[in-house]
């Protein structure tokens, strides 16, 4: 559900499209409007834009732990695990490499923090077990295997289960309001060298999933970013939208091509497996466009609860096997010489339940393209990255945020943010621990950011 749009003039989606194709492709330019990243090529400009950093009051002191999720046989990372504190709504997610960082109030008596993933065990470990700061914290998770004699098959097609999911979001999903402090990051990889990395502490405001007409909302509290911008590059490359288009991963909240009833008719599905999320058994749905169906939609599989029918994770991607027909759908306007050609989507999204109710948790979407100009020789790859993990939540008090402190879909992220060199920034927030790729590429901008500041004085 995360389609990609290239654009090079901030310019109104255009859709031509006959009778027969019209439902597809409405839904199509909806999806493209609201749910995806919008990448951007401009001829590079010298003048930048940043916002000052908003003064943030002293944090309350906090216990700080790192640590590392692994598979207990193979030793493997296990990513994207989401980690918990019990009886709490603070919470992460894991990295590429299954490293976590966690920051939990020193107030807190005896917490404990519990570690869910796809086909494992929950994992329980008290903090007092873990050490405060170290990076030699490795949690084994031990996968689950779920006999068939124990699992109750009801008799229900793919589909059926489909339709259950989408009659019961009122039942399953938050129907007020909620405030969520969140962490978002950013990247742009130019072949694979990066050239663009942005963070930020985000609040959203989560609108109840039982009023289709009321949007979710995102403001930044406090951001950085270290952006590469050469005299040698011919193009800047951007990514439009930042955490309002990652937000749009919730399909929920944005059923459109994938989750609602119209969508069905356009897919094909299939019962795939039974695995163990949160020590509850879930159905695993496949699912991929009809072959007669000639635009570009989306496959994957779906993580259904067996007993309330809640869609609790999706890992899914866009079709681009015809590559002119998925180019079409991701450029706007391009300029001349220049081919732009889709190479792989990824799109993942994941709730959390709490006292019976399922909440938005976590998103991420990467999209990888390759650039050719006319007369040259070489291409070159750029890889985009966007992710948001809710880190923390409240339902008291939620007010819609005023016009003004809004991002919008049409903004350019990194252009409201200033530069990082602080080791120290983020405090005592949560964030997503970043892998060592990130991490290497972090310091090599930092070091050409205090060259030049040195160069320029």
């Amino acid at each position: 559900m995360l389609l990609s749009g290239l654009i090079y003039e901030m310019v109104p989606n255009v859709f031509i499209f006959t009778n027969q194709k019209y439902y597809v492709m409405k839904n199509l330019a909806k999806l493209s409007a609201a749910l995806i990243f919008m990448l951007t090529f401009t001829v590079v400009d010298a003048a930048s834009q940043s916002l000052l950093n908003q003064e943030i009051q002293d944090p309350q002191s906090v216990i700080t732990i790192k640590g590392k999720v692994v598979d207990n046989e193979t030793k493997n990372p296990l990513v994207f695990a989401t980690v918990t504190v019990q009886g709490t709504n603070v919470a992460t997610v894991t990295n590429l490499d299954g490293e976590f960082i966690l920051k939990i109030a020193s107030t807190l008596s005896n917490p404990v923090i519990e570690i869910l993933y796809i086909g494992y065990e929950n994992s329980i470990t008290y903090i007092s077990d873990l050490r405060d700061g170290g990076r030699n914290n490795t949690i084994e998770l031990k996968q689950t295997i779920i006999p068939i004699r124990e699992v109750v098959i009801k008799s229900i097609t793919p589909e059926e289960i489909i339709k259950e999911v989408i009659t019961s979001v009122s039942d399953n999903y938050a129907g007020v309001p909620n405030l969520m402090t969140s962490f978002y990051r950013e990247t742009i990889r130019k072949n694979k060298s990066y050239v663009s990395i942005a963070e930020a502490v985000i609040e959203i405001f989560k609108a109840p999933y039982n009023n289709a007409f009321r949007n979710d909302m995102a403001r930044v509290y406090k951001g950085r970013k270290n952006v590469e911008e050469t005299r040698f590059d011919t193009v800047l490359f951007r990514l439009q939208g930042g955490p309002t288009t990652t937000l749009q991963l919730d399909m929920i909240k944005n059923p459109y091509s994938i989750l609602s009833m119209e969508a069905m008719s356009s897919y094909d599905y299939k019962l795939v497996n039974i695995v163990v999320i949160d020590e509850m058994p879930h159905y695993v749905i496949e699912f991929r466009q009809k072959p007669d169906i000639d635009i570009p939609l989306f496959y994957g599989r779906l993580y259904i609860e067996m007993e309330t029918f809640a869609l609790t994770e999706a890992a899914f991607s866009m079709n681009i096997e015809n590559k002119d027909e998925a180019s079409q759908m991701f450029i706007r306007k391009k300029p001349l010489g220049m081919k732009v050609t889709p190479m792989m989507t990824s799109y993942k999204v994941k709730f959390r339940e709490q006292e019976g109710k399922w909440y938005f948790a976590y998103s991420r979407a990467e999209v990888k393209v390759k650039v050719n100009w006319k007369k040259k020789l070489f291409n070159t790859n750029y890889t985009t990255m966007s992710e948001i993990a809710v880190t923390d939540r409240t339902k008291e008090e939620v007010i819609k945020f005023d016009s003004s402190e809004r991002l919008r879909k049409g903004d350019i992220f990194t252009q409201q943010l200033s530069a990082f060199t602080d080791p120290d920034f983020w405090g005592d927030y949560n964030v997503i621990e970043p892998d060592q790729s990130i991490e290497s590429a972090i310091r090599r901008l930092n070091r050409k950011l205090k060259f030049s500041d040195r160069k320029g004085e």
